[in-house]
């Protein structure tokens, strides 16, 4: 962990002036260098200004967007400290340039009634990001009895879901659908059908054959998603399809909103561009699920990403402590982290590559996912509260998990090259400076 503390620039009472950035918002419209002031935590105009700017933050060469919001994020508190808390984990995503976080209700005890949610709320207020908690939508995240969803609505979740579980009655899925139908919240799916799933390591394929390791099917995901989609229709609740990974499973979620469907969906940002030949080096970092999958896969998961079927990137980060993830590939748990990545694995692996542009990013980063999860944010048109994104498109650095603010190390990434970083973030006026600009 980093020895050295962020420096806080300005205060949210603060009165000051971002200076000749590029303004990118796609909320607006707007692409242009430009200066973006902050008064009283909110976006201003600049003749808001009557007693002079009392800080002028330089911006040259710089990106200034809307605050970026990761909506998937295991948190693990309570319960599950010594992998990652509510602040160490805020942090690491304020360091990563994210402003908000979404987070998933597996801890333990799990976030399936008002008291957990209340003290996820409370955990936050010393937070460097702003943290919306998803309530589980069955007891336990067993998949047998509805949680009391109202009650956790009143105390702030933004969504229901079981977390890393998949619903597995049909049913019950409906009534879960069904019930946050009520209450205007999406319910998010982690679509796999286990049957099919059960004890697989990696992608079935070639390379899991090679390797000697038991596989998990497209079918797996791409199963559940159909299923889902259809109890969508049947419900007419919004869904939110987590961490699709399959061709099959872009174009059913392409399908389903040509079709008019309350659809939407995520990717990790491996899954952009890594294959299942990056496990051949039996890293357990690199254990994921859903797994990474063929070049085929990648292929339609970025075109998926330039035609507008894939709604929002997220790092789906999951602490692990070294003893848990330094063990034989096998008896590895899945997931890595990736608060501190995110930003740069888009701008390399995406924006840099041509893939896509940076207002598309963007708009995956933090217009897309305020709309869907009714989050405050994604604008910085003046009246918005001023909760913003700084990052250096161009600083090139190195991946090493050893210095995150992250309590864990598990980063399926360490080593890598990068070119992007955040610089600043901002949350409702309160500055923190992460890197050198």
């Amino acid at each position: 962990m980093p020895n050295n503390e962020p420096e806080v620039l300005t205060g949210e009472n603060t009165t000051f002036c971002i200076r000749g950035g590029r303004i990118v918002d796609p909320s607006s419209g707007r692409d242009e260098i430009g200066d973006i002031w902050v008064v009283q935590g909110k976006i201003a105009d600049g003749s808001d200004d009557a007693n002079g700017t009392s800080a002028i933050i330089e911006a040259e060469g710089l990106v200034v967007t809307p605050g970026l919001i990761d909506t998937r994020v295991h948190l693990r508190e309570p319960g599950f400290e010594y992998q990652e808390t509510i602040v160490s984990g805020a942090r690491s995503a304020a360091a990563g340039g994210f402003t908000g976080v979404v987070c998933m209700p597996n801890t333990n005890p799990t976030a399936d009634s008002a008291e957990v949610v209340r003290f996820i709320h409370e955990q936050a207020r010393s937070a460097d990001t702003r943290v919306h908690p998803v309530g589980a939508a069955t007891k336990g995240t067993q998949g047998e009895r509805l949680s009391e969803v109202g009650d956790m609505v009143a105390a702030g979740i933004v969504a229901i879901s079981d977390g890393t579980h998949t619903i597995r009655d049909a049913g019950i899925m409906r009534r879960v659908l069904e019930y946050a139908s009520m209450f205007s919240i999406p319910v998010i799916s982690h679509c796999v059908d286990e049957t099919l799933a059960l004890n697989g390591l990696m992608n079935e394929g070639y390379i899991s054959t090679l390797m000697g390791l038991k596989g998990i099917p497209n079918a797996a995901e791409e199963m559940a998603i159909a299923r889902d989609i259809i109890l969508a229709e049947l419900t007419g609740c919004r869904l939110h399809i987590a961490h699709v990974s399959t061709a099959g499973g872009v174009a059913l979620i392409r399908e389903a909103k040509k079709r008019g469907l309350p659809v939407t969906t995520e990717v990790m940002p491996y899954h952009c561009f890594l294959t299942d030949e990056a496990v051949r080096s039996y890293n357990p970092n690199m254990k994921l699920r859903p797994p990474l999958r063929t070049a085929a896969d990648v292929a339609a998961i970025r075109e998926g990403l330039a035609d507008g079927t894939i709604d929002t990137i997220v790092s789906n980060h999951m602490p692990y402590s070294i003893d848990e993830k330094t063990v034989e590939f096998d008896a590895a748990p899945f997931g890595t982290i990736g608060l501190e990545t995110t930003l740069g694995l888009v701008m390399t692996e995406l924006v840099h590559t041509n893939m896509l542009n940076l207002n598309d990013a963007v708009r995956l980063m933090s217009v897309n996912p305020a709309c869907i999860f009714g989050l405050d944010g994604g604008t910085l048109q003046v009246g918005a509260r001023a909760d913003i994104t700084v990052f250096d498109p161009d600083r090139e650095w190195t991946v090493a998990a050893k210095e995150f603010y992250s309590k864990s190390r598990n980063s399926a990434v360490d080593g890598m090259d990068l070119r992007g970083r955040a610089v600043l973030t901002i949350v409702g006026g309160r500055t923190m400076q992460w890197q050198t600009a």
